[in-house]
């Protein structure tokens, strides 16, 4: 491969894990899903759009979310993801690269996450201004086994495609 002229594609993969917590608004994929709890974060703990921000980001080598917004920051406390993600979008479009496709699995004991599969695609879709087919959402549970399976926490992945644009 010659160096002067970097791959045209590069892939991205974006990992969170938040803990549930007592009544607070479930976000996931920038949905409000009804249900008696709420993820815990300093952030508003969306953590599939976490898994997201980061996917679009390492591909784009432009860092992570915690380098964007640190935890450490008290103007991140209770930020929007969908925000956050808006803002990695645009700094990944500003290095010159744009959407294929997102792949994004969500690790839930409880929710169900396939009755609200279609409007969490639409709303990513709409953040990122991309075809809602571009962006593919899967749920799968925990099998009652470890934090996920005992319904402590979440978890979220996404890969992501770009390509130079």
């Amino acid at each position: 491969m010659n160096q002067a002229s970097p791959p045209a594609l590069r892939i991205g993969l974006g990992y969170d894990t938040h803990r549930i917590g007592p009544a607070r608004p479930f976000l996931l994929g920038g949905v409000e899903i009804p249900w008696d709890r709420g993820l815990i974060g300093h952030s508003d703990a969306d953590v599939l759009l976490h898994a997201i921000t980061d996917a679009l980001l390492g591909a784009a080598s432009l860092g992570d979310i915690g380098r964007m917004y640190p935890d450490t920051d008290p103007e991140n406390k209770d930020r929007d993801s969908g925000e956050m993600l808006a803002e990695a979008m645009r700094r990944v479009r500003a290095a010159g690269w744009e959407i294929v496709n997102l792949d994004c699995v969500v690790r839930a004991q409880q929710p169900k996450i396939s009755p609200h599969a279609a409007a969490i695609c639409a709303r990513i879709a709409e953040i990122l201004a991309i075809s809602v087919d571009s962006v593919g959402i899967k749920g799968k549970t925990g099998e009652h086994v470890g934090p996920v399976g005992r319904q402590e926490a979440i978890e979220a992945r996404c890969v992501a495609l770009l390509y130079r644009s």
